[in-house]
């Protein structure tokens, strides 16, 4: 039944993520793109199904639609791709175009009329970024040149002088194009209408709708902490006040999700971005949530505030985690192991081999009483410290648009992290033939885009203090993720 729930949740978001991303780009159905890219998962658990843990799923039965299926999605997302106007060949004409009394389609409006071209090529100094070439496009105007100076420099006074020109009129972009070419693009500002009419369609602060999904995540993770602490739901339902025995895990599960996610939102207002407050998303099942999460609602200035925004998150949620963690465990049973294996999620026997850090704590809390042969029986506060750690591992994968993804990128660039996160993805498919846990954890992360979003100032690159940072933060996610290796076990007599 539990899997069959997750799998609904994974189907849920592929389709959103499908419905946000790729149906402004393609006119092929999302239904059929959703089928195509639920097929492996919807293979997997009819197997589960099926066998169960008696048969172990083959490994071709696992690689072949991992690999299929994402060539199908592609090739039908290219069938069904909308050409955009500028690529479109003028020499293209229809039957009725070739009659001498038609006149030819006007060319598509320009973000600039050629009278503020002389403007604009005034704000490119020769000794900063040389103008060599502008291309206009129907919503955006890209200036092409050769940086001779800081890049930090040059894109804060091409900026200067475009402000100065244009005012708020547009956004201004610095990236490199795929042959690291460096290019200023123009971009009308999408705040300019909003601003003039004095009112906002999609307010920023919801208090309200904040307030009513924490209190409702309080309620849903209270509900799974009473399950996690052996109180059957008739014996709480005839007894509301065993409810309180819920609350160690709702409140520890809830504060490492929240200030994991408040981090990621003040150090966005620090850089000044637009961003909603953190929602908690609450589930009546299992876990109680699914985590919570925060939208930003305007560029990053520049890869510095993509990296301070990426790693905040994690490590506060971290920090947190620990103690957490720390108290839960020594607060827990030490069990013999099951003869049968049990999966990561299985809290009432946990083996923390599979996880050095988790190896490492357990050992150092528990001492000689936790042996090789034995398992943890987790206490209900040990389990919110454990899924901490997993929230923080899989935050830290340098795929896409996840927190990692985003670090990976600000240290980088962006088409590193996009290699980067291919890479990531197909290791996870092969961890996924060891632990069929993973499996699930694969499919979501093909679903998920590689390319992030670039930052305005998108060629600056890093100081060597948030180069060593992240770093630092890529060893946290190797300690979690990596087994303990053998010399470690005998270090720690484990």
């Amino acid at each position: 039944m539990l899997l069959w729930l997750w799998l609904l949740l994974l189907g849920f978001i592929t389709y959103w993520i499908l419905r946000r991303g790729v149906a402004r780009i393609t006119r092929t159905p999302i239904w059929i793109l959703w089928l195509v890219m639920m097929t492996p998962a919807l293979i997997w658990s009819t197997w589960q199904l099926v066998y169960g843990e008696q048969r172990r799923i083959p490994p071709e039965l696992i690689i072949i639609p991992f690999i299929l299926c994402p060539c199908v999605y592609w090739l039908l997302v290219q069938l069904g791709r909308q050409t955009p106007p500028e690529m479109i060949d003028s020499s293209t004409t229809s039957f009725s175009s070739m009659t001498p009394e038609t006149t030819p389609k006007p060319p598509p409006p320009r973000v600039i009329t050629p009278s503020e071209e002389n403007k604009l090529r005034e704000c490119f100094p020769w000794s900063v970024f040389p103008l060599q070439k502008l291309e206009h496009r129907p919503q955006a105007v890209i200036c092409r040149g050769q940086i001779r100076s800081n890049p930090e420099t040059v894109y804060q006074t091409i900026r200067d002088k475009i402000e100065a020109q244009f005012g708020d009129r547009f956004i201004v972009v610095f990236q490199t194009d795929l042959n690291d070419k460096p290019f200023f693009a123009l971009v009308p500002n999408p705040y300019i209408e909003t601003a003039k009419k004095g009112t906002d369609n999609d307010p920023l602060t919801r208090p309200l709708l904040a307030l009513a999904l924490l209190v409702i995540t309080l309620f849903t993770t209270t509900l799974a902490g009473v399950a996690m602490a052996d109180v059957p739901p008739e014996t709480w339902q005839s007894d509301p006040n065993l409810l309180r025995q819920g609350l160690p895990y709702a409140l520890a599960l809830m504060a490492i999700l929240g200030i994991h996610e408040s981090a990621h939102y003040l150090v966005a207002r620090c850089y000044r971005i637009r961003t909603t407050l953190p929602y908690f998303m609450p589930v009546p099942f299992f876990l109680g949530t699914l985590g919570a999460f925060i939208q930003m609602r305007s560029p990053l200035p520049n890869r510095k505030a993509l990296f301070d925004v990426s790693v905040a998150g994690p490590w506060a949620g971290f920090i947190v985690t620990l103690p957490i963690l720390i108290w839960g465990l020594a607060h827990s049973t030490v069990i013999s192991k099951p003869p049968d294996s049990v999966g990561i999620l299985d809290f009432d026997a946990i083996n923390p081999s599979f996880s050095l850090l988790l190896t490492v704590l357990s050992k150092l809390t528990l001492g000689t009483e936790l042996t090789a042969t034995d398992a943890i029986d987790f206490h209900p506060v040990a389990i919110a410290g454990y899924l901490g750690l997993i929230v923080t591992a899989f935050n830290l994968l340098p795929v896409g648009q996840l927190d990692g993804g985003h670090m990976i990128h600000a240290m980088m660039g962006q088409r590193t992290s996009m290699a980067i996160g291919q890479v990531s993805r197909f290791l996870i498919l092969i961890l996924a033939l060891t632990r069929q846990e993973f499996l699930i954890l694969a499919v979501l992360l093909f679903v998920l885009p590689l390319n992030d979003e670039p930052a305005l100032n998108d060629v600056s690159e890093l100081d060597n203090i948030r180069d060593f940072v992240g770093l630092l933060t890529l060893c946290l996610l190797l300690v979690i993720l990596l087994p303990v290796p053998q010399m470690v076990a005998q270090w720690l007599n484990f």
